[in-house]
């Protein structure tokens, strides 16, 4: 077997602190060896397993839309399936009115399903949508390998790629909820655990165990339950911190601009250009799960804050929305919304309508939107033709290569509100305090210098206006200085 490469940083290496190289090279280094599992290759015979995705057969359903729309999603998922680990081996779609209730793809269509797994050497299948239990068993049954749908390939890949405490909780808790009513048992396992029928007690039971009792089964999704409710408690404490912080900078009058877009667009790229933010950078989807918010500041000196968030994706599965809904608040809460779209992706109007769906699950589609097409780099000039004729008022941009950064800036920064209340003020040289939080957190409009102070006229907050009553500026000043602070 051939021995992995490993990236250990040395003293000397020049690593691009703003990829997250290190995070990078941490991830790299474990990665699924093929060819070691010792599981059984009967699958009636197992009751729990992980999900082993290692050679794998993809299957769709195409119901609507065209056949390049079919093509394009099931291409979707076979890079979901790579960034799970899997190798994909072969793709196959049918064209159907709805999905078979009983096995997702036709009856005949099972058969030519079980000769390709046969031929391939596949382990597993995944299926391009959400399965119910009986589609999951009825396909396992006739296959006589592990199927995997859509959802549970997206949580695994979520189950993987959480750091943080709350993120862990998030993707434990959308697991949990989705494989509580898929839970199932095959054998000895819905034996009687604390009783048993019929004379001698069952298979469970014995002196003192005579009775209905429990199953395993039973068991188990009593204890999945606990678990779910102990975790939403957990994510709802979290959740208390993280508006503490939200109220924070809410009282500080800074800005909130949050990137939203499709799953490796380049938003994490973008906020490391923005802000040299130092996020891991992966060319795979879901790379970064954890919210990251940095602070930036507008050429006149405003500060405002630039928070990078999970990626959207097409049938976002409702378990991870409902799950990560206290961080889906951060693009709910932001005073602009930079969505991030792939300049090279086939189809990046269908991008733009599944980011747009989950923003209006979580009331941010009442926000303000800065449509940013990124990747230029690497399009044609006639998608880009293309995708200004459809999208105007869109900046488009390279994460990679910087062109296009300082207009997307001026952007942000034209879009950011501004302060309500206009100021003239003489601010005392011993108060370089206040003149530094006027410029933080206000729009200074001009500025002079006189014996007395600071002149400064300035736009504030109400909060910070009532701060500077003391210091207003209003027929004392001299003509010269009106005209030095444009009054």
């Amino acid at each position: 077997m051939r021995e992995q490469e490993t990236y250990l940083p040395y003293e000397d290496d020049e690593l691009d602190a703003t990829t997250g190289e290190f995070e990078l090279s941490e991830r790299q280094a474990l990665r699924r060896v093929p060819g070691l599992s010792t599981e059984l290759t009967d699958i009636t015979e197992v009751e729990y397993r992980q999900l082993r995705l290692e050679r794998v057969v993809l299957v769709g359903v195409w119901t609507e839309g065209t056949q390049e729309d079919a093509e394009n999603s099931l291409t979707e998922l076979a890079a979901l399936a790579e960034t799970a680990g899997s190798q994909v081996l072969e793709g196959l779609i049918q064209r159907r009115n709805r999905p078979d209730p009983a096995t997702y793809i036709g009856r005949g269509k099972v058969d030519d399903l079980g000769s390709v797994v046969l031929s391939t050497g596949a382990d597993t299948v995944i299926c391009d949508g959400e399965l119910s239990p009986s589609q999951l068993r009825n396909l396992e049954q006739r296959t006589k390998v592990k199927v995997v749908d859509r959802t549970a390939l997206i949580l695994d890949i979520f189950a993987q790629h959480a750091k943080s405490r709350e993120g862990k909780a998030q993707v434990e808790l959308a697991q949990l909820e989705y494989l509580l009513p898929r839970l199932r048992g095959w054998g000895d396992t819905l034996s009687r655990q604390t009783g048993g029928s019929g004379r001698g007690g069952g298979a469970g039971g014995g002196v003192g165990l005579r009775g209905p009792g429990e199953t395993k089964l039973e068991t188990d999704r009593r204890r999945i339950r606990h678990r779910i409710a102990r975790l939403r408690r957990e994510i709802k404490s979290m959740t208390t911190v993280r508006q503490t912080k939200r109220a924070r900078r809410s009282r500080n009058a800074v800005p909130a601009v949050a990137i939203a877009g499709y799953t490796n667009a380049g938003k994490s790229s973008l906020l490391n250009r923005l802000t040299g933010a130092g996020v891991l950078v992966e060319n795979a989807l879901f790379a970064t799960l954890d919210p990251t918010i940095r602070r930036a500041t507008t050429p006149d000196g405003r500060l405002y804050t630039l928070s990078d968030t999970v990626g959207f994706v097409r049938h976002l599965p409702h378990q991870i929305v409902e799950a990560f809904r206290s961080t889906l608040e951060e693009v709910a809460d932001a005073d602009l919304v930079v969505h991030v779209v792939d300049g090279t992706h086939p189809d990046p109007e269908e991008q733009v309508r599944a980011v747009r769906e989950v923003l209006a699950e979580v009331g941010a589609d009442r926000l303000p939107e800065l449509l940013v097409v990124n990747k230029t780099d690497a399009a044609d000039e006639e998608t880009l033709l293309r995708l200004k004729r459809l999208w105007p008022e869109a900046v488009l941009v390279s994460a990679h290569s910087g062109r296009g950064i300082d207009g997307l800036r001026e952007a942000i920064e034209q879009r950011l509100p501004r302060p309500a209340v206009e100021v003239r003020a003489v601010l005392p040289y011993d108060r370089g305090d206040l003149v530094a939080r006027v410029h933080r957190q206000g729009e200074v409009l001009s500025t002079a210098h006189l014996p007395e102070g600071t002149l400064l006229h300035v736009r504030v907050n109400e909060a910070l206006a009532a701060e500077l009553v003391p210091y207003r500026a209003g027929d004392r000043l001299t003509t010269d200085e009106r005209v030095a602070v444009g009054g």
